[in-house]
């Protein structure tokens, strides 16, 4: 394949860390990307060039270009996290092959991208596009969570932004191994949804003292894992009101309020724990050979439709600037960036 000199890239404007943290909303792209012109990324030792088909938005993705992740924004390099196209160069078997990928140095918001050989995830012919555009964030979050669920030996576990395609995913995953999920959303309307997906209970935070409808909940199904992706007050209430032995594992920050601890002694006396999860920690600490594993998981269960996403929108790169704030906004769907329209 002729590699062209240029490509049309989304860019970043921010260069390092903002110290804001105003959540995974967006309105307005224009202080953060702009719509460039740029040359094709070079491969170095260890990476592949791949021509990308189709990119995933998460919302790690919104808080990198504004400053607030974990990883530093680089000024003038394409963002972009995930996304899924043909592997065109690079020291690797793979070269013509379908892959998902992470990008390394040259973001997946572009025509072509970098990512390391040893990351990328060949894909089976019968996955769809927009699966194998976003199976690396969610669905191997996914994975990796539900292991400390099942780890915890419990019969539930709890979940909030649980209408998310995150959510979603850990629901059917509970639903199929037996395990009750207990949901909490914001939206009465997506109760009846999460319920027929697989819930067995669901907390409407928006309903009249959601937090008396999670205590009994909680008496009933004893759940031992928080897993959070809001880290508000409300959050914090519920895993005071979990039992003994709760863990509350954050992996986001959705809401900008700061929870107040009003319960210490239960960390003493009731052997409560707060932690983290950062897929790309886990990904260096767990067994090697689980990752392959998770991997053909995930796409058997995209193919065999225990699994689905949902999709927002797709964007066209030369569009993306003025409509993806608005498919972004969407409740309960996903958003991709067609770089090849």
């Amino acid at each position: 394949m002729t590699v062209p000199e240029n490509m049309q890239a989304l860019t970043q404007l921010l260069n390092g860390y903002s110290g804001t943290q105003t959540g995974p909303n967006i309105s307005d792209l224009t202080p953060f990307v702009k719509h460039s012109t740029v040359p094709v990324p070079t491969p170095g030792a260890g990476q592949a060039l791949i021509k990308v088909s189709l990119a995933a938005v998460n919302p790690s993705d919104v808080h990198f270009i504004k400053g607030e992740y974990g990883q530093p924004c680089v000024k003038d390099a394409p963002a972009g996290f995930e996304g899924v196209g043909e592997v065109i160069a690079g020291d690797t078997p793979l070269v013509g092959q379908r892959v998902s990928f992470y990008a390394r140095g040259a973001g997946t918001w572009a025509e072509y991208a970098l990512a390391d050989v040893a990351g990328l995830v060949p894909c089976r012919p019968d996955l769809a596009e927009v699966d194998a555009a976003g199976q690396l964030v969610n669905p191997l979050t996914a994975i990796a969570m539900f292991d400390l669920v099942k780890d915890s030996g419990a019969d539930s576990f709890v979940l909030n932004a649980a209408g998310s395609q995150l959510g979603k995913l850990l629901i059917a995953m509970g639903r199929d191994y037996g395990i009750k999920p207990i949901a909490v959303v914001r939206r009465e309307n997506q109760a009846a949804a999460l319920k027929e997906l697989g819930a067995a209970e669901v907390i409407v935070t928006s309903a009249d003292d959601p937090l008396s409808q999670a205590q009994k909940v909680f008496e009933t199904l004893s759940p031992r894992i928080l897993l959070d992706a809001v880290g508000d007050q409300f959050t914090a209430d519920l895993f005071f009101a979990m039992p003994p032995r709760a863990r509350w594992v954050n992996y986001g920050k959705l809401s900008t309020d700061a929870p107040v601890l009003k319960q210490l002694p239960q960390f003493i006396f009731q052997h409560k724990e707060i932690g983290g999860f950062w897929l790309t920690e886990w990904m260096k600490q767990v067994d090697p050979a689980r990752i392959p594993q998770a991997f053909g998981e995930i796409q058997g269960r995209f193919t065999s439709g225990k699994w689905k996403t949902d999709v927002a929108g797709i964007v066209p790169l030369s569009e993306a600037m003025d409509k993806l704030p608005a498919v972004l906004a969407l409740p309960d769907g996903k958003a991709f960036i067609d770089p090849r329209a």
